[in-house]
């Protein structure tokens, strides 16, 4: 069982001028499979509470995984991987290298993506695009990874025992 959070950021959403259609999308994709949804929010793109919802669900709720998506492209409100890097104690780049190399098979735009992906104490953090499509086809092309990661997080695997 992985305890995940997903967190949505979205300016309009967060204002409720539009619903969100990526975070059930990424929820979709991973019923069945062994992760349980544990919280789910949608907030403004704003650094400072991108940064405070990150550090509460790594240190409070101490969940194992946060989805988030949105705020990874290069609009000026585009902050996610930003706030991302300010709560991470660990850099994670072959989430971020992996999915813009698939995506670049799928549309030459991918090398425009910022995401990131980063540890907090026992929680790992991985940026998704803030499109339904992008955002499952992403985590679709991670997702075999993620939970021996988790092990490993969790103390609960060798870390090159599968690697």
């Amino acid at each position: 069982m992985i305890k995940t959070a997903i967190l949505t950021m979205s300016d309009k959403g967060s204002r409720g001028e539009r619903i969100d259609g990526t975070g059930p999308a990424i929820r979709s994709e991973l019923e069945g499979k062994g992760y349980v949804i544990s919280f789910y929010k949608m907030i403004s793109d704003e650094k400072d509470e991108i940064e405070k919802e990150l550090i509460y669900l790594c240190d409070d709720l101490k969940v194992d995984l946060i989805l988030t998506n949105g705020g990874t492209g290069f609009s000026q409100r585009d902050v996610t991987p930003e706030a991302t890097q300010n709560v991470i104690e660990k850099y994670v780049p072959g989430f971020g290298e992996v999915m813009r190399m698939k995506s670049l098979q799928i549309t030459s735009k991918a090398m425009l993506s910022r995401s990131i992906a980063g540890i907090r104490k026992k929680t790992l953090i991985i940026n998704l695009p803030g499109s339904p499509k992008g955002a499952v086809e992403n985590l679709q092309f991670i997702i075999e990874a993620i939970p021996h990661g988790i092990d490993i997080l969790k103390g609960e695997a060798n870390e090159c025992a599968r690697i």
